[in-house]
């Protein structure tokens, strides 16, 4: 595609050039670029345009352009981001990868950009930015939903929005409350979590408290009350309807192609896309658009309106997905819908235009460096395993295994299998097991059985720590060879009344540090390369011949393997082109051969999969921009390194996916070899959560405080984050998990509201302002009031806590749903115990004279420091009143710790100074 610069915004050019993200807002139908401080940073008014690029291994760099749309964005703005969106791929030489993204509903990789998750805001430019950061954070309600990148959405602030499967966050002024579902899964828990502290320190400047609330269990009392007196009170959740199990089946995968603005629909077929024009491939939920590599800017630029046209005519949902697509860099899912695609039709052509963009750009002054090129990612070998620990190695014999000799082992025939068991301590003194099956190439059916029984007894045996590998000769991973000084791969020749040859050609290799490969060929001339060294046996003499090609290495490398193969006989070292007549006429005559390096494979990078089976099915879904914490406990992944296949299996995976694990690692295979070009002899590693090895964690920024060996990752985030927390700043920021207490009886919730109920009222019985003011706001949404049963003693504070129900929830009766409130109720569970008979409500929470604590009592004669006084003390204070630890505190030191006077605090009800005690450890 030929490119006129003059058909790209000028804030494109000289974009691209390193890795990292650039990010631009339409305004005025112009790009305007962000600075990077504003980056995550999304108004809901407006559209986006987002540049990823990405380093790879092989030196170049990888482009993914994402035009995002707000949901009040105007139609003629979001027609603008998607055309400018093709320019800046026009700018980058047309590889590009082009997605459609929609708020609310973005992809996983553009969500994988923004970790935890993007929160948009309100406005945008043409309203002036009406922003959230206002002296007064109003309440905002968001369910939280995805298990790895989450999606985050703003609900009406409103009962009626809150459900028993998802997981909500309400963020109010002076508290975030998350609210887990009973049926919601962990892993959302988890997620929402960081949710809560990305807002807590987003919006709060990291100071408010976070409590969490399990739907239908019963925490802290106040807390859980805290949370329902915001929505009015507590009553019953309603269920959602039942949804049929049976997903809709998805329409039949069509491809249209684009003829002057209108579809005529074609064969599913690489062989029917035409490198002229475009195409819309209409998967029902997702859109692809194919652009030729020879069709022009402006043909390009009418093909995102016309597919994003065809959206409003057939009345797809206008949050459906659009992803374009150039010719030769075609993506894994896009290919996925062809029954074949060869994979030798990626085509280079893209330079090409890059190198003339380049050229245009270098004539109008703009720095070009970079622009083709990234910089090349030096290739690594895996993390290989210390070589201290203990090898055992067995030979299947006619299904039958049999234990090599200390001398032969690192020797490997062509007709048999191997099982290698390697025992190692690793980290914090923790054995590894490492387990090998090698599979010869013509090993027969019955020994390739035996040695998966083997392997699967002897995991068995370790309890399923071991890591398992499956190799087959040929593709040996440089874990496996690094356990051998030397590794062979030599004929065998089992057939009767074969005779032994006499002449024997062995291929040397140095395959990395101190790893050695030979392997036996056919003596012909024909298997001589320049690149490589060899041992020749003849009748007579042994030559050690080193190609023109051949490195330092590989030349010492085969004067040992010399050694190992024939102990005693000297090797005599021959160069190409000055072998003797004998060398020759050993392997039939000097004929061509191979006189060059075989060109190595470009390095491709890791990619992690998520992989279900069911029914023999493989379910395949990328996970993008990856860490550690993808790796959940419930899944079966895989890290795709084209050469070697991780498939790591979570201790929580299904039996049938556990049983039939090796299946799941060959099907994905068998899926990568027709998309991808993997070969089906790839090695396989399977790895149990918790028994990671180090070449399998070197892909992660690895935490080993991280490892769920119990399962548990959403009982560990909770520690995370009272771990960062100050004693001293506990009161503040409060964190309440309360799945661990009580049961699920919903009478227990109605109590926690009467407790934090209580602590709204005023001295005359009536709501704080603060309280009043919240219920206004949510009046709309609250239930109808119950009837309550009003006490006969008027001055009692049983009265005051009606009085102040019935000034929360008016005089209309209760609809059927509505769970009646009665006085005997109250008194059970209200926190206050029995007031004198003047009605003033404090002659309750603040007597001077309390058994257990208040200012009165024996007179403190000596302070104490907060760490000898809390439970956990090793060395508490002798001779002290134990339910007063509080009273040891010096003044200075209680303000600290509870942020309120002494005074204050002995104003407070009794059951709530327990509750802070306890929070301080000091009950």
């Amino acid at each position: 595609m030929a490119v006129s610069m003059k058909n790209v915004d000028p804030a494109f050019h000289g974009v691209g050039q390193k890795a990292g993200m650039d990010i631009w807002r339409m305004e005025n139908f112009k790009p305007v670029l962000l600075p990077k401080e504003s980056h995550g940073k999304f108004y809901s008014g407006d559209s986006y345009i987002v540049l990823r690029s990405t380093a790879l291994k092989s030196g170049g760099l990888h482009y993914d352009i994402h035009f995002w749309l707000g949901k009040d964005t105007s139609q003629d703005e979001a027609g603008a981001a998607a055309i400018k969106a093709v320019e800046l791929d026009a700018a980058l030489g047309g590889r590009a990868v082009q997605y459609r993204e929609t708020q609310e509903h973005e992809t996983e990789l553009f969500l994988s950009y923004f970790k935890p998750c993007i929160i948009p805001m309100e406005g945008g430019v043409a309203s002036g930015f009406k922003k959230l950061e206002v002296e007064k954070v109003e309440p905002r309600l968001f369910v939280v939903k995805g298990r790895r990148s989450v999606r985050v959405a703003q609900v009406p602030f409103s009962r009626s929005s809150l459900n028993h499967d998802d997981v909500f966050v309400l963020d109010t002024e002076s508290t975030i409350f998350q609210f887990n579902g009973e049926t919601s899964s962990i892993q959302e828990r988890g997620k929402a979590l960081e949710v809560v502290q990305y807002i807590k320190d987003t919006y709060h400047d990291g100071k408010c408290d976070i409590i969490i609330v399990d739907d239908g269990t019963l925490g802290s009392e106040a807390d859980t009350g805290q949370f329902w007196v915001l929505f009015g009170g507590f009553a019953p959740l309603t269920k959602k309807a039942t949804v049929a199990d049976d997903a809709p089946e998805l329409p039949k995968p069509k491809l249209l192609c684009i003829v002057e603005g209108s579809f005529k629909g074609v064969e599913i077929s690489k062989d029917a896309l035409d490198s002229s024009k475009c195409y819309v491939l209409d998967c029902g939920t997702e859109l692809y658009l194919w652009a030729g590599r020879n069709t022009s800017l402006d043909a390009r630029k009418a093909a995102i309106s016309t597919a994003e046209g065809l959206i409003t005519e057939h009345n797809t949902a206008k949050y459906t997905k659009i992803t374009r697509v150039i010719e030769g860099f075609e993506t894994l899912e896009f290919r996925s819908y062809f029954e074949k695609w060869p994979l030798n039709g990626h085509h280079t052509v893209s330079e090409e235009g890059r190198g003339k963009v380049a050229g245009i750009l270098k004539q109008q002054g703009v720095n070009t460096k970079g622009i083709l090129k990234g910089s090349p990612v030096k290739e690594e070998l895996p993390s290989l395993p210390t070589l201290n620990g203990n090898l055992e190695v067995w030979r299947l014999v006619g299904g039958v295994k049999k234990e090599v000799a200390a001398g032969d082992v690192g020797k490997f025939y062509d007709h048999s299998c191997y099982v290698v068991i390697y025992t190692v301590q690793g980290e914090e003194q923790k054995e590894e097991y490492h387990l090998y099956s090698w599979t010869g190439r013509y090993t027969s059916p019955e020994d390739k059985v035996a040695a998966t029984r083997v392997m699967n007894e002897k995991n068995a045996e370790l309890k399923g720590r071991g890591v398992q590998a499956y190799i087959i000769q040929g593709k040996e991973p440089t874990q496996f060879l690094a356990l051998f000084k030397c590794v062979c791969i030599l004929k065998e020749h089992t057939h009767p009344g074969h005779k032994e040859h006499s002449i024997m050609l062995v291929r040397v290799r140095a395959a990395g540090p101190h790893i050695v490969v030979a392997v036996q060929l056919e003596p012909v001339s024909a298997s001589l390369n320049s690149s490589d060294c060899f041992l020749l046996q003849t009748s007579s003499k042994l030559y050690a011949w080193s190609g023109n090609l051949s490195t330092a290495e590989s030349q010492r490398a085969v004067l040992r393997v010399a050694e190992i193969l024939k102990p005693g006989v000297i090797a005599r070292p021959v160069k190409e082109s000055l072998e003797p007549p004998l060398f020759w006429s050993s392997l039939g005559g000097k004929r061509k051969y191979a006189s060059h390096c075989k060109p190595k494979e470009n390095p491709k990078d890791p990619r992690l999969y998520v992989c279900s089976l069911s029914q023999g099915n493989l379910k395949v879904t990328e996970v993008h921009n990856f860490t550690q914490d993808d790796l959940l406990s419930d899944d079966i992944m895989i890290m795709d390194c084209h050469n070697v296949l991780y498939e790591w299996v979570g201790q929580h995976a299904s039996s049938e996916e556990k049983e039939h694990s090796l299946d799941v690692g060959k099907k994905y295979i068998e899926r990568a070899a027709r998309l991808d070009g993997m070969l089906p002899d790839t090695p396989i590693f399977i790895i149990t959560e918790g028994n990671e090895p180090t070449f399998f964690t070197s892909f992660f920024s690895w935490d080993t405080s991280k490892v769920n060996v119990n399962g548990d990752a959403y009982a560990q985030k909770i520690a995370d984050i009272q771990a960062r927390q100050a004693p001293q700043e506990t009161l503040q920021r409060r964190l309440t998990p309360s799945a661990s207490a009580g049961t699920k009886s919903e009478s227990t919730q109605r109590a926690a509201a009467m407790a934090a109920l209580s602590s709204q009222l005023t001295s005359e019985g009536k709501l704080s302002k603060a309280a009043q003011t919240i219920i206004t706001q949510n009046s709309a949404s609250a239930p109808v009031s119950p009837k309550v049963h009003r006490p006969s003693a008027a001055n009692s504070q049983r009265a005051a806590a009606m009085a102040a129900l019935s000034f929360m929830f008016g005089s209309k009766p209760a609809p059927a749903s509505t769970v009646s409130v009665d006085a005997d109720w109250v008194a059970g569970s209200s926190p206050f115990t029995k007031a004198e008979a003047t009605g003033d409500t404090d002659s309750v929470t603040s007597s001077k004279t309390s058994e257990d604590g208040g200012d009165a009592g024996e007179e403190i004669a000596e302070f104490y420091s907060y760490d000898r006084l809390k439970s956990t003390s090793t060395n508490p204070p002798p001779k002290i009143n134990i339910k007063r630890k509080e009273a040891y505190l010096s003044p200075e030191d209680f303000e600290k710790l509870f942020g309120m006077s002494r005074t204050q605090f002995y104003e407070m009800p009794k059951w709530k100074q327990d509750q802070r005690k306890r929070q301080l450890l000091l009950f």
